[in-house]
């Protein structure tokens, strides 16, 4: 009875630690996004966003910055996704195990785990000298493209591996092949964990400065091409506090990063949640 007693008065002790921890980090959490949204909400009105940085940035708008950002981000989406998502049903569907797929998880593990300066010199290296791209939004994207593809793959592939496998076997003894059963049964209900590793990508790719600066630069204007350099919030973000250019115009392009990346996010998930409906309405349609 001692020992069931000490046992319940343990898991009292670290449950309360761990809600101490968690509403700890909760609450810096809170602070800093609270912070920022204060001293960068005001500064925030029509003119900031639609006009172009003047002054190096110390007055104007982030038009262009906005503009980069999204092509950007935009450019990494588009090559990422396909090929973390196909890599992550190779891996999860395909591949036998053993000693080549241990190879290649441990290597996705530790291109998760490379700092982003790292990403940025070989983005430089390869891409801007050695394919003479220069310093471009496309040098940008394709690095960003490398950075964010682990956080797919092994996110996709946790996702297609927590399908029950009861799922296959049924649409399996209904005739279905296995790609047909992958493309309709599996993926649609893989689709939230799929499109959270989506979420995680743009979150990071949308915050990333270090290795723009290699890629993509830091110049200000609207990249008529994706061969023309351009600055994303975050390198804005960073150029104009290391300087100290405009706090004001700092804290107001923070602010718009935060609520735009919130946007990102709910749009995600709602748009998760109706496709989920829609494939849920498709499947009772088709056992009806």
């Amino acid at each position: 009875m001692n020992r069931l007693n000490k046992i319940r008065l343990g898991e009292k002790i670290a449950t309360f630690i761990l809600w101490i921890v968690s509403a700890i980090s909760v609450f810096i959490l809170i602070a800093i996004i609270g912070h920022i949204m204060i001293q960068g909400i005001p500064h925030i009105n029509w003119e900031f966003l639609t006009e172009e940085p003047e002054n190096m940035g110390k007055s104007g708008g982030i038009y262009s910055i906005i503009i980069s950002t999204i092509y950007i981000v935009g450019i990494s989406l588009v090559i990422s996704v396909p090929i973390g998502v196909c890599a992550a049903i190779y891996l999860a569907e395909y591949a036998k195990e053993g000693k080549g797929v241990r190879i290649i998880r441990f290597t996705i593990e530790t291109l998760a785990g490379i700092p982003s300066i790292i990403f940025g010199l070989f983005g430089m290296v390869f891409f801007v000298l050695f394919l003479k791209l220069g310093l471009s939004v496309l040098s940008g994207g394709l690095t960003l493209s490398l950075m964010i593809l682990p956080t797919l793959i092994r996110t996709s592939e946790e996702a297609i591996r927590s399908v029950p496998r009861e799922y296959r076997e049924g649409s399996l003894a209904l005739g279905a092949s296995k790609w047909q059963t992958i493309s309709r049964v599996v993926l649609p209900s893989a689709l939230s964990g799929i499109i959270t590793g989506i979420i995680l990508g743009i979150g990071r790719a949308v915050g990333e400065s270090a290795a723009l600066m290699l890629t993509a630069g830091g110049t200000l204007g609207i990249p008529n091409n994706v061969l023309r350099p351009g600055r994303t919030m975050a390198v804005h973000i960073y150029i104009m506090a290391s300087e100290g250019l405009s706090m004001q115009n700092t804290y107001g392009t923070a602010a718009v990063l935060i609520i735009l990346i919130m946007i990102i996010n709910f749009a995600a998930n709602r748009a998760m949640k109706k496709m989920i409906a829609i494939t849920s309405v498709r499947g009772q349609a088709k056992n009806g």
